[in-house]
């Protein structure tokens, strides 16, 4: 595999930072990332249905009527595993939007909470490089008043991201099934199960921005909080709800 010199530093630190979140009861560790976007529409996928009497594709699976864009934030204390359907592109606002609500949905299981470290890739969306990214981030650590952990895998190895397990299950779950519905894709993702727990999905079907900058002017007044680590300061952030 393809490697930078800073990855194998890159994984001592999420070694050594998620053992310290796991251990500490005051934090609690998230894994998020985006799947592959989803096609609808009576198109073949490979593989065997799961359905007794499998639905046929098109002979030219060229037309689709939409497609998904699945986010998943996975509990690693829980196991507990939310998917979140969107219609738009994978953009800041859409993952941080997804955050948002998941905290929303969970905050009341962790009154005593300090710190929320988050395992993530570097994908264009969530780089801590992309200006959108450090706004809205930052500005949900003030919103729910969290020091907010951000915890990179090195380029080129995100398969060791505890959430991408989850996608490869819901693969195998819904291997052969035609997706020829919104409807249909979200029933399937609904009834696939990551360690015994069914999973909780949510459609999103707000449009999307993208290429969305902030300006340096506006971006200044948040930089204060971005605080970047001194011997990996592309790859560990530590966000301060100033």
């Amino acid at each position: 595999m393809k490697k930078i010199p800073e990855t194998d530093a890159i994984f001592e630190n999420v070694l050594k930072e998620n053992k310290a979140s796991d251990r500490d009861v005051k934090s609690l560790r998230i894994s998020i990332d985006t799947k592959a976007k989803v096609k609808i529409g009576n198109l073949s996928r490979g593989g065997k249905s799961r359905t007794i009497e499998p639905k046929s594709a098109d002979d030219h699976d060229t037309e689709w009527q939409a497609v998904l864009v699945p986010f998943g934030i996975l509990n690693t204390q829980s196991n507990q595993l939310s998917i979140y359907m969107g219609q738009s592109a994978e953009t800041t606002d859409f993952i941080v939007d997804c955050l948002t609500d998941w905290w929303q949905n969970n905050q009341s299981d962790y009154t005593e909470l300090e710190e929320l470290v988050i395992d993530l890739d570097g994908g264009p969306a969530i780089r801590s490089n992309r200006t959108q990214f450090i706004k809205r981030i930052i500005e949900l650590s003030q919103r729910i008043g969290l020091k907010i952990r951000l915890i990179y895998y090195p380029p080129y190895h995100s398969k060791y991201n505890p959430i991408e397990r989850c996608w490869a299950a819901l693969e195998h779950y819904w291997n052969g099934a035609i997706l020829d519905s919104v409807e249909t894709a979200i029933n399937w993702a609904s009834n696939m199960t990551w360690k015994g727990i069914n999973p909780i999905v949510n459609f999103i079907e707000t449009t999307y921005e993208k290429g969305v900058k902030v300006l340096p002017h506006e971006l200044k007044q948040y930089l204060p909080s971005w605080q970047r680590s001194e011997t990996l300061p592309k790859w560990d952030i530590t966000i301060i709800p100033l």
